[in-house]
Formats: structure tokens, C-alpha cells, sequence
């Protein structure tokens, strides 16, 4: 069962890290605002999420500005796709463990 275990990550234990993570993978780019209506997150709750998948290096930021309005958009990184990548495939491996 350890085996198993070890490839899961801690940066995606919390439930609105993975749905992040998710939405990021499945697209090229998110900006905050519509990740948040998205997940149905607070301002606040989402930005520390996004703050420590950023410190692990999972998800790359862009800020720029619309007119005059600032625009921050997140995408998943190379590294970020790999963790998230191998988090699934251990999740997978426990499922079908308990299948047996």
C-alpha cells in the first residue's frame, strides 16, 4: 500500500487545489475571476490556493492589464502537469487496489 501512496502530493490533498489544478490542465490559461465564479470560491480562499500551487511552481502567473483593468491569468506548468499527472495515476492505482 506505501508504494501506492508515495506519488500522491500534498499540494493537491486540498479539494480546491485539485479543481484548480483540473481546470488549468483541461485549458490553456484561467484568469482569476472566472476561476473563481467557476469553483465557487472567495476571493481571499482562492487566492491562497493559487498562492501555494505557485510556490511549488504547478502553475505559472501572467498579469497584465485590459484597458486600464488588471488581468491576472494562471496556467499550468510543465511541472505542475506532471505532479497532477502522477496524483491521478496514484489515485487510479488505489481505486483499482480496493477493486481486487
Amino acid at each position: 500500500m506505501k508504494s501506492t501512496l508515495e506519488n500522491f502530493d500534498k499540494a493537491f490533498e486540498n479539494r480546491l487545489r485539485l479543481q484548480i489544478m483540473s481546470v488549468l490542465v483541461a485549458n490553456e490559461r484561467y484568469d482569476f475571476n472566472s476561476l473563481k465564479e467557476l469553483l465557487g470560491a472567495t476571493d481571499g480562499n482562492l487566492a491562497s490556493h493559487l498562492k501555494a500551487l505557485e510556490k511549488e511552481e504547478y502553475i505559472t502567473v501572467y498579469k497584465s492589464f485590459l484597458g486600464r483593468k488588471p488581468n491576472t491569468q494562471y496556467a499550468a506548468s510543465l511541472l505542475g502537469r506532471e505532479a497532477f499527472k502522477k496524483h491521478l495515476q496514484a489515485l487510479e492505482n488505489l481505486i483499482k487496489q480496493q477493486l481486487k
